[in-house]
């Protein structure tokens, strides 16, 4: 079974960030340019994914926009490569950008999908994601319809070891007065 490293993406990444983009999203892919100001903008966090001991090989890559403190967050985009599929690599990448929308202060995360992708929306659904809308014809040129999802985040819990319930993970708090 293969294992794969997650770390954050940046400009060194495009070309094989653009390998998928255009292999997934034959008909409505991002220019490149537009793929390049997402890497760098400074509301965006994007991650990449490599098969364990292949550095430089990307197999997949998932996209948030998160301003911090904003309240909420945008799914930008996800795809892995058809060699890596159906081992949870998209699961994992998703699983992350919730979590960096956390970090982030976001309480929703919202995201589109194609209307004709049903494994993706699996995947969503799973995750907690509820479908909110359709806007037709979102996805051009085919004309495709989005559907608009949104996770409400959970609130993080923790499990001490031999206990049955999760415990309610405090929010951080600012440290006392004279304390680091």
């Amino acid at each position: 079974m293969t294992s794969y490293l997650l770390r954050t993406a940046g400009p060194d990444d495009l070309d094989g960030i653009m390998a998928i983009e255009t292999s997934t999203f034959t008909s409505d892919a991002w220019s490149r340019r537009s793929m390049a100001v997402e890497l760098e903008g400074r509301d965006s966090w994007y991650l990449v994914a490599e098969p364990d001991g292949e550095p430089g090989r990307i197999v997949g890559y998932a996209g948030l926009l998160a301003a911090r403190g904003s309240g909420d967050a945008d799914v930008q985009t996800i795809a892995v490569a058809q060699e890596a599929r159906g081992h949870g690599l998209g699961r994992a990448l998703l699983t992350q950008l919730v979590a960096e929308a956390r970090r982030r202060g976001a309480r929703e995360v919202f995201l589109e999908v194609r209307a004709d992708n049903p494994v993706a929306q699996g995947l969503y659904g799973s995750m907690g994601f509820e479908r909110l809308a359709v806007r037709p014809r979102y996805y051009m040129p085919d004309g495709v319809d989005a559907i608009v999802m949104r996770l409400t985040v959970p609130t993080p819990t923790t499990t001490p070891a031999g206990s049955v319930a999760p415990v309610p993970t405090p929010a951080p708090t600012a440290p006392e007065e004279g304390r680091p």
